[in-house]
């Protein structure tokens, strides 16, 4: 095992209804766990999405809605998956784009408290793109020069997805073997998101900044300014749970903020006061 661990590392795998991040669902979920110790155990479930899979979807993945009829739904298996994803970090295949959001989307939705910001992500496939540049199958044949012959299985994907990751610590000097290292050259792009999505990012002075659209580049705190409505707008339009968590955690805190300097200012106008009259 080429990876330093500290806790142990969640490799994992979704397949769904489809891409959309707010409207599709989870139809099977597998996670291969390593432990510092190299040891393994492994989690696979597959989940009633509670509404149809679409005929080209179960084409890709193979499941079909006669396969998952009588699974359990989602929350049914919250608290096991919860359990052992408990004091590891993740790691996935374009998991930063996809994976992660509907994982977080699917775990809010049935009422989680579960803390992922507190993990940290791998993402394989930026490693990846950033020094090779191809798909999951082309990167097993390239790191291990092995076919991938069950691919869009959710096992056969996360066990070639760590296979690979193993891989390109060993190839690539310049990659360090800890997961801390590995979660920051994991992010793609300029931007450090906040939310998984993208939507909500931070700037270089560390502001959360929106990230798309017409006020993209401008600070939450300044959008609040020029155009109070957009907060609201984006409560009520069609963006991920966790977006729309993490844009009223920011919200709360700028509002702290706000009362806090308020409360600083009144309190000294008070001693001012005080010290005026007895003089």
């Amino acid at each position: 095992m080429n990876i330093s661990l500290k806790k142990s590392l969640a490799i994992f795998d979704i397949e769904a209804t489809g891409l959309s991040i707010t409207q599709d669902r989870i139809v099977e979920i597998a996670i291969v766990k390593i432990d510092p110790s190299g040891e393994r155990s492994e989690f696979l479930k597959r989940v009633n999405p509670e509404i149809p899979i679409p005929k080209e979807v179960s084409e890709i993945h193979g499941i079909y809605d006669e396969d998952i009829k009588d699974a359990p739904i989602f929350k049914d298996i919250l608290p096991e998956l919860e359990a052992f994803l408990e004091n590891a970090d993740f790691a996935g295949y374009n998991s930063n784009k996809f994976d992660l959001p509907l994982l977080a989307e699917e775990m809010l939705r049935a009422g989680s408290k579960f803390d992922l910001t507190s993990k940290k992500h791998i993402d394989v496939q930026n490693i990846f793109h950033k020094m090779e540049q191809r798909t999951l199958i082309a990167a097993y044949a390239f790191y291990c020069n092995k076919d991938l012959t069950n691919a869009h299985s959710a096992l056969a994907d996360a066990e070639a997805t760590w296979e690979v990751l193993d891989a390109q610590i060993e190839r690539y000097k310049d990659l360090k073997n800890d997961v801390d290292f590995l979660s920051e050259f994991s992010v793609f792009g300029d931007v450090k998101r906040l939310d998984f999505a993208g939507r909500l990012a931070y700037n270089k002075k560390n502001e959360v900044i929106y990230n798309f659209g017409k006020h993209k580049g401008k600070t939450v705190e300044e959008v609040t300014k020029i155009e109070p409505g957009y907060y609201g707008w984006m409560l009520d339009a069609d963006f991920p749970l966790y977006t729309k968590e993490c844009l009223r955690r920011e919200m709360e805190r700028l509002k702290s903020v706000k009362e806090s300097a308020s409360s600083g200012q009144s309190m000294e106008d008070k001693l001012n006061a005080l010290k005026n009259k007895f003089k």
